[in-house]
C-alpha cells in the first residue's frame, strides 16, 4: 500500500469494542503497525500514542495499532500500561497482508517473518494519505500528528 492507494475494504474490530471499515473510516484514521507486545519498542510507541490521544481526538483522528498477537494479550497489554489507543489483532495475517507489513526479517544473520514497523495516515474516504516504513519510535508519533493536523487545516 502507497501513498494514493485506496485502504482495502475490511472491518477492523478493536480491544475497545469499535469497529471501523478501512475503506471508509468516516474520519482520519492513523493504522500503526508494530511487531510485539510489551516488547521496549513498542511499548514505548503504545505509550507515545497514549500520551498524544486528546490531541488526535481534538484533531478528530482515531488512531489503531495492529500486531499479530492475539486479542488476550493485547488486553494485558493495554492494562498494565494503561494504554488509551485501541488495538486490533492480526493473528491471521490478513491486515498486515494487505498493507505488506510482514516481511523478511534479519537478525544476527538469521532470517526470519516479522511485523515491520510502519504507520499510514488514512483519510475518511479511505485514501492512504501518507506512509511511514520503518519506522524509528522515538518523536513518530509527534509527527504522525502533525500530519494529521495538516489534514484539518487543509
Amino acid at each position: 500500500m502507497n501513498e494514493g492507494d485506496r485502504a482495502p475494504s475490511m472491518t477492523l474490530t478493536a480491544s475497545d469494542g469499535s469497529g471501523v471499515d478501512l475503506a471508509s473510516p468516516g474520519q482520519p484514521l492513523v493504522l500503526y503497525f508494530y511487531p510485539k507486545d510489551d516488547t521496549s519498542g513498542c511499548t514505548l510507541e503504545a505509550q507515545n500514542f497514549t500520551a498524544l490521544a486528546g490531541d488526535y481526538a481534538k484533531a478528530g483522528v482515531k488512531v489503531i495499532g495492529v500486531s499479530r498477537d492475539p486479542m488476550k494479550k493485547h488486553e494485558k497489554f493495554i492494562a498494565k500500561y494503561d494504554l488509551a489507543v485501541p488495538l486490533v489483532s492480526d493473528e491471521d495475517g490478513r491486515i498486515s497482508d494487505a498493507f505488506g507489513t510482514w516481511v523478511e526479517k534479519s537478525m544476527y544473520g538469521r532470517k526470519y517473518m516479522g511485523m515491520e514497523r510502519a504507520t499510514y495516515l488514512i483519510g475518511d474516504d479511505g485514501t492512504i494519505l501518507k506512509v511511514w516504513r520503518k519506522v524509528k519510535v522515538p518523536k513518530h508519533a509527534e509527527e504522525v500528528l502533525k500530519a494529521a493536523k495538516g489534514l484539518a487545516s487543509a
